[in-house]
């Protein structure tokens, strides 16, 4: 694990060899190979095709589970990305305090979230950021850390798949909502953990009773049962109002976001960081 941190500060492999990029062609190859018309029959191609995807990763994970601890290390490192997270939310700060909200809207849709942002205000881009900074902290670096401590490099990279399956697949829309289902629970039910432990964590590098509070009352307010959990700590914490026009408002009574924030909110994601990898060493791996 330590040594997947140390060589994440490299930054990211070539597109070529990177797994999770692979996992991403496979995914939408077998996207565009789907015919079913009912609901039931969406619902078990989708099913199919993320299952057979799930088994060619979790035998690729066994396979380099054989290999001495520096070389899985080296294998673990392409399935989590911390330092491509913050270095993705520090562009879109960079741009908003250049006053260039065209380019910080364009980072945000490219790196950050699916949301369209062709309308989004600055203090809009920077709530949007900060979510998914709080949201990816989970997904990209907890879990998949969390994963490998409790089952080696076949369930890492099982979680890996999951999370990206669900980012192309794990949508209510007319064409995904139902092919869509497998991939899109398989992950709510992966990241029931990591979320409450990245959320459990933050919280505690805050130090701050009110975070503990809007955590509370705001944790469920996503239709995610677990993206909400960092993403109120993360509000409380910092004092703000994050805001999904028309879906969810996590701690109302913040203020908004400005630019000035996101050094704030990679400071708390840094230091939630700082205390998960402790945790995740204490222990023997089941």
């Amino acid at each position: 694990m330590l040594l997947a941190l140390a060589l994440d500060t490299l930054g990211e492999p070539p597109t070529r060899l990177h797994p999770v990029v692979w996992m991403g062609r496979y995914l939408q190859q077998a996207r565009r190979g789907w015919r079913a018309r009912t609901a039931a029959a969406q619902w078990r191609e989708g099913a199919a095709d993320w299952a057979l995807g799930a088994l060619v990763v979790t035998a690729a994970g066994l396979l380099g589970s054989a290999a001495p601890w520096p070389g899985q290390g080296v294998l673990l490192k392409p399935l989590l990305a911390r330092r491509a997270l913050f270095g993705a939310v520090a562009e879109v700060h960079a741009a908003l305090k250049r006053g260039d909200l065209p380019e910080a809207r364009r980072q945000l849709a490219w790196h950050l979230v699916s949301r369209d942002t062709a309308q989004l205000s600055a203090s809009e881009v920077a709530g949007a950021a900060i979510e998914s900074l709080a949201e990816n902290l989970s997904d990209s670096v907890v879990a998949p850390l969390l994963m490998f401590r409790l089952g080696g490099l076949p369930v890492a990279a099982l979680y890996r798949y999951a999370n990206t399956a669900d980012a192309m697949w794990g949508y209510r829309t007319s064409e995904l909502e139902w092919p869509g289902k497998t991939a899109a629970r398989a992950d709510d039910l992966l990241n029931l953990a990591p979320a409450r432990l990245t959320a459990l964590c933050a919280l505690l590098a805050a130090g701050q009773p009110q975070a503990w509070r809007v955590w509370r009352r705001d944790r469920r307010r996503t239709s995610s049962p677990n993206a909400g959990h960092p993403m109120a700590a993360f509000a409380g914490a910092l004092g703000l109002r994050l805001d999904k026009r028309g879906v969810y408002v996590l701690n109302a009574a913040g203020r908004a976001p400005t630019p000035a924030d996101l050094p704030r909110a990679l400071r708390l994601a840094q230091r939630t960081f700082l205390l998960t990898v402790p945790v995740l060493l204490v222990g023997r791996r089941a």
